[in-house]
């Protein structure tokens, strides 16, 4: 008779481990260790620190008296006394006031003008019952691998009587396919069934994508949105291109011709002949004021980068 041990079933799965074990992961996939934790966050903040310091001398420059600026030798990196005795003779009128009232314009309307075409356009070849929508999509696509060329560029906007004004600035870069494709990624992805479901209700095409898409596309219409903004507030070649009156010149020109000939701007020879102010600070100063909306209006699109792009990007 046969009776029943309490000796434990040999398990072939503990004796050879190896068999069952699961497949080693990744090195990325694998727990950073304390070296490896530590070399990342001096990498970062030396890279943070390249980004930073020249920022602060710039600003720090700006706010410096012209006695500061003397004993400095130059460029300030430790502050002693604040003054802001150049942006007060920036702001107080003259021809970076106005350079930059141009440039705010310029951005305003440009950018309306860009996302609104870009828009429609991009709705347009996401709808598969548009007319030639693949033969447009084509001729688009073409263009960011081939182009006429700055001469040909420059005879159409010559031939068009747009030299010596501001569509000068506008039109000639209104549309970035790029941006485009981005937006067309992002509105193929919204649900067919939503906008039959409108169609059912009898809401026309200007109706779905001003109450339904463009609502549910909130994060990639900010982003292209800065993109934009962005092109047309650091944009300055087209300026130096198409416009011959100084008065007309973008904040962006000004700031080059202030570093070019390292000279205050007309109206401020007194004030840096009598020693209260200095040419350099000016500089620095107007370099502030051209870098500040940019760094104000990143922070609040931050939020919606990752979101817009990669959505757009991966379901184009």
């Amino acid at each position: 008779m046969s009776t029943v041990t309490d000796r434990p079933v040999a398990d072939n799965s503990v004796r050879t481990p190896g068999r069952w074990a699961a497949p080693p992961r990744p090195v990325w996939e694998e727990e950073p260790s304390r070296a490896g934790l530590a070399g990342k966050g001096i990498a970062l903040g030396f890279a943070c620190l390249a980004i930073v310091f020249p920022l602060w001398i710039v600003l720090v420059t700006s706010l410096s008296s012209r006695k500061t600026i003397d004993q400095a030798g130059g460029l300030v990196v430790i502050p002693k006394e604040i003054d802001f005795i150049a942006y007060r003779e920036l702001l107080s009128g003259g021809q970076v006031t106005r350079a930059a009232v141009i440039s705010v314009l310029i951005t305003v309307v440009g950018t309306a003008f860009s996302m609104t075409v870009s828009v429609l356009c991009a709705y347009g070849l996401s709808r598969s019952e548009s007319l030639a929508h693949r033969w447009i999509l084509m001729t688009l696509l073409a263009t960011m691998f081939f182009s006429a060329g700055l001469i040909p560029t420059y005879l159409l906007v010559q031939s068009l009587g747009l030299t010596d004004t501001y569509l000068a600035l506008i039109l000639p870069s209104a549309l970035s396919v790029f941006n485009i494709l981005v937006l067309r990624g992002f509105f193929m992805g919204i649900s067919q069934e939503l906008i039959d479901s409108a169609r059912i209700d009898g809401a026309g095409d200007f109706r779905i994508l001003w109450q339904i898409v463009m609502p549910l596309s909130r994060a990639v219409l900010a982003v292209i949105t800065l993109f934009y903004a962005v092109g047309y507030w650091s944009a300055w070649f087209n300026a130096s291109l198409y416009l011959n009156d100084q008065d007309m010149m973008p904040l962006q020109n000004v700031m080059i011709q202030l570093v070019q000939k390292q000279e205050a701007p007309v109206g401020m020879g007194q004030a840096i002949k009598t020693g209260q102010l200095s040419a350099l600070a000016v500089q620095m100063a107007v370099m502030v004021m051209a870098l500040l909306p940019v760094a104000v209006l990143s922070p609040f699109v931050q939020k919606h980068f990752k979101k817009g792009m990669l959505t757009g990007a991966v379901k184009g």
